[in-house]
C-alpha cells in the first residue's frame, strides 16, 4: 500500500509540474490582461457580431472575460448586466461550449491535439448553438434574476496591484491543481493495482465503441466529463503514456470532451443566474455523443477502405 501512495504521490507531483508550466504563466498574462486596453479593445470589435446571436452588444464582456478566463469570470460578468432570460440561457449555452479557450487548449495540446483545432470546434459550437436558440426560441423576453453568484473582486488600481493580482490568481490554480491531480492520481495508481480500472473500461465498453474508439479511452472520458479539461489533463497524459491510447482514440476523445467536460460543475454553477439547466445539459450531452459518433463513423469507415485497398494492392 506504500509503495502505491508513493508512485502515485510521484506521478501526481509530476503533472502538477507539467500542468503547472502551462496554467500559471497564461493565467497570469490573461489575468493582467483584462485590466489593460486589450480585452476592451477585443469587446468592442466583437459587438456587431452580439446581433447575430440574439445578443446585445454588452454580451461581449462575459463571452470574452469567460473564454479567455473562466466560467467564473463569466458569470460574475452576466450579474452586471440587465439581460434578459434568453439572452442569459444563449450565454450559458455558449459558455458551456466554450470558456478558458487558451489553458484548456494549450493543456489539450499536450495530449497531442492541435489547440487549433480545439478552439475551432468549440467556438463553432457556441456561434451555432446560439443562432439555432435564437432563431428556434421566441419566448425568454423577461428579465432575468439572479440569485446567488460569484463575488466580484475589487478592481486593483495601478500596475503593481494588477501584477500581484495576478500572481495570486495564478499561484491560486496551481494550488487548487495540486490539490485535485496528487490525490486524484494516488487514487487512480491504488484502482489500477486492485484491476478496477480494467473493470471499469469493461463497463464503458458499449458506450466507447459507439463513439468510434477502443475501451483503453474509457478513462480519459471518466476524467474529462467529471473534472475538465484542464485537471483531466493529467489522466489523459497518463492514459496516453501507459494505456496506449491511439492518436484517433485520443483525437475523439478530445472531440467529445471539448464538447461535453465538467459536466456537472459547469452546469450547476449557472443555477445562480435563474435558467432551466436541464436543457443545458441535453444540448451538451446531445452535441458531444453525435459529434463524435459521426467523426468516428467517418474516420474508421476511411481506415477500412485504405486497409481494403492496401489488401487489393498486394
Amino acid at each position: 500500500m506504500q509503495s502505491v501512495f508513493i508512485e502515485g504521490l510521484k506521478k501526481g507531483m509530476q503533472l502538477t509540474w507539467t500542468l503547472g508550466k502551462v496554467i500559471f504563466p497564461v493565467t497570469l498574462i490573461v489575468t493582467i490582461l483584462q485590466f489593460t486596453p486589450v480585452l476592451p479593445w477585443v469587446m468592442k470589435q466583437l459587438e456587431p457580431v452580439m446581433g447575430l446571436l440574439g445578443l446585445s452588444g454588452e454580451a461581449a464582456v462575459p463571452l470574452v472575460l469567460g473564454n479567455f478566463l473562466n466560467l467564473y469570470a463569466g458569470i460574475a460578468a452576466i450579474i452586471s448586466f440587465g439581460f434578459t432570460v434568453k439572452e442569459v440561457f444563449i450565454l450559458a449555452v455558449m459558455l458551456s461550449f466554450s470558456h478558458n479557450l487558451i489553458i484548456e487548449s494549450t493543456v489539450a495540446k499536450k495530449v497531442g491535439v492541435s489547440w487549433w483545432l480545439v478552439i475551432g470546434v468549440r467556438l463553432g459550437l457556441a456561434f451555432i448553438s446560439a443562432v439555432l436558440i435564437n432563431l428556434a426560441w421566441s419566448g425568454g423576453q423577461e428579465q432575468a434574476k439572479y440569485g446567488l453568484a460569484p463575488e466580484r473582486q475589487t478592481a486593483p488600481e495601478g500596475w503593481a496591484e494588477i501584477i500581484w493580482q495576478g500572481l495570486q490568481t495564478a499561484a491560486m490554480g496551481i494550488v487548487q491543481l495540486a490539490l485535485i491531480v496528487i490525490p486524484l492520481m494516488v487514487a487512480m495508481q491504488y484502482l489500477r493495482e486492485k484491476g478496477w480500472l480494467d473493470r471499469f473500461s469493461e463497463w464503458l465498453a458499449p458506450a466507447t465503441r459507439f463513439l468510434g474508439m477502443e475501451r483503453n479511452t474509457s478513462m480519459t472520458l471518466a476524467a474529462g466529463l467529471t473534472i475538465g479539461l484542464a485537471y483531466g489533463a493529467g489522466l489523459m497524459i497518463q492514459a496516453v503514456e501507459e494505456d496506449g491510447v491511439s492518436k484517433k482514440d485520443m483525437f475523439l476523445a478530445m472531440i467529445f470532451l471539448v464538447s461535453c467536460h465538467a459536466v456537472v460543475e459547469d452546469t450547476l454553477i449557472f443555477i445562480p443566474l435563474g435558467i432551466p439547466i436541464w436543457p443545458l445539459l441535453a444540448i451538451r450531452l446531445l452535441t458531444a455523443i453525435l459529434l463524435t459518433a459521426a467523426v468516428g463513423f467517418v474516420w474508421n469507415r476511411a481506415q477500412r477502405e485504405k486497409r481494403r485497398s492496401l489488401s487489393h494492392e498486394y
